[in-house]
C-alpha cells in the first residue's frame, strides 16, 4: 500500500481576457502513488507522460529537490507510480500540475510542514505566474495576482454553475513559443480596455450572468488577437459552439487546446455534435474540479474507516 496519493487537477488559465491573473481547475488529474524505498525510483502508466530521463532527475523530482533544499531539508528516497490524464503542452496546465505534485512530494519525503500560502508562493515562482498553479492548488475558479511583497494572493470561487467544452488537437504548442507572438508592450489605452475586460468577466462570472460572461470571454485584447494565426480551427470552432448554445470560447491558457464555458448539463451532448465537425480534434466534456490538490494517506484513510 503507498504512503500516501497525491492528485492534482490540470487548469485553464486566463479564460480570454483574465491573462496571467484567472485559473480554473478541471477534472483531469496527474496522481502520484508515492511508496518509502531505499532508493529514488519513478514508474509511470500513462501513455500521456514523457520517456523518463536517464540522465537527470524527473522533473517531479527535480521540484521536490528545489523545495527541500530552500528549507534545508532532506528527502527520504521514495518509489513514485506516476499516473496522467493531462495532455503535456496543450494548455491545460500540465507543468503547473508537475510543480504543484513535487512541492507536495517534498512536503511528504522531506517532512516539511508548508502552509497553503508558501506552496502558492513557491508554484508561482517557478512558473512565473499564478493562474494555472493556484487553480490546481485550491480548485475552483480563482482570480491571483502578486502583491508586490513577493507573495501571491488567490480568491477562490467553486460556486461556477456551468460545464466545459475541451477541443484539445494532436499537436502541442509549448507555452514560450505561444509568448513569443505577444507584443512586448501595450498602449495605457490597450491596457485600461483590457484591464476593465477582464474586470467585467470576473464580476458576470462570480455574479452568474454566464451569457454576459461568454460574450465578455470573447472580446480578450491581450493575448488572443496574437495567438489565432497558431490556431487556425480557432474561429470556426467558436462559431459552431455558439451555435449549439455554448455561452463562449476562448484558448485554454497558451493553446492549442480551445474551451467553451457551456450551460450545465449540456457539455456531453455538444461534445458529440462538435465531434462530428471537427474529427481530426479530441471534443471532450469537462468540469470543474472544486476540491483542488488531494493528498491522502491510504493506510491511515482505511484505518479510520475500518
Amino acid at each position: 500500500m503507498s504512503r500516501i496519493s497525491i492528485r492534482v487537477p490540470a487548469s485553464t488559465a486566463n479564460l480570454g481576457p483574465g491573462f496571467d491573473s484567472v485559473g480554473m481547475a478541471l477534472n483531469r488529474y496527474l496522481t502520484l502513488e508515492v511508496y518509502d524505498h531505499e532508493n529514488w525510483v519513478f514508474e509511470q502508466i500513462s501513455p500521456l507522460l514523457p520517456p523518463l530521463p536517464t540522465e537527470e532527475d524527473p522533473f517531479i523530482l527535480k521540484i521536490a529537490r528545489q523545495v527541500a533544499d530552500q528549507y534545508h531539508a532532506e528527502l527520504s528516497p521514495c518509489r513514485v507510480v506516476v499516473d496522467s490524464g493531462i495532455p503535456l503542452a496543450r494548455g491545460l496546465g500540465s507543468s503547473a500540475s508537475a510543480v504543484v505534485a513535487g512541492i507536495e512530494l517534498a512536503s511528504y519525503a522531506g517532512n516539511l510542514v508548508l502552509s497553503a500560502q508558501e506552496k502558492l508562493d513557491i508554484a508561482s515562482r517557478i512558473e512565473g505566474h499564478p493562474d494555472n498553479v493556484a487553480a490546481s492548488l485550491f480548485g475552483g475558479l480563482i482570480v491571483s495576482a502578486e502583491n508586490g511583497n513577493g507573495h501571491f494572493e488567490v480568491v477562490p470561487f467553486s460556486g461556477l454553475m456551468a460545464d466545459l467544452l475541451l477541443f484539445i488537437p494532436d499537436d502541442e504548442l509549448k507555452t514560450e513559443d505561444a509568448r513569443k507572438v505577444l507584443p512586448d508592450s501595450y498602449s495605457r489605452q490597450e491596457a485600461v480596455s483590457g484591464s476593465a475586460t477582464s474586470n467585467l468577466l470576473v464580476a458576470a462570472l462570480l455574479s452568474g450572468q454566464y451569457e454576459l460572461a461568454g460574450n465578455i470571454m470573447e472580446q480578450d485584447r491581450f493575448h488572443e488577437p496574437y495567438r489565432i494565426q497558431l490556431i487556425p480551427q480557432f474561429l470556426e470552432i467558436r462559431r459552431l459552439a455558439k451555435s449549439l448554445g455554448a455561452y463562449g470560447t476562448v484558448i485554454s491558457g497558451a493553446g492549442p487546446t480551445i474551451i467553451s464555458l457551456v450551460p450545465s448539463g449540456q457539455a456531453e451532448a455538444m461534445a458529440a455534435t462538435l465531434q462530428e465537425q471537427f474529427p481530426f480534434l479530441s471534443v471532450e466534456p469537462a468540469q470543474i474540479d472544486r476540491t483542488g490538490t488531494v493528498t491522502v494517506n491510504p493506510a491511515a484513510y482505511n484505518k479510520l474507516n475500518s
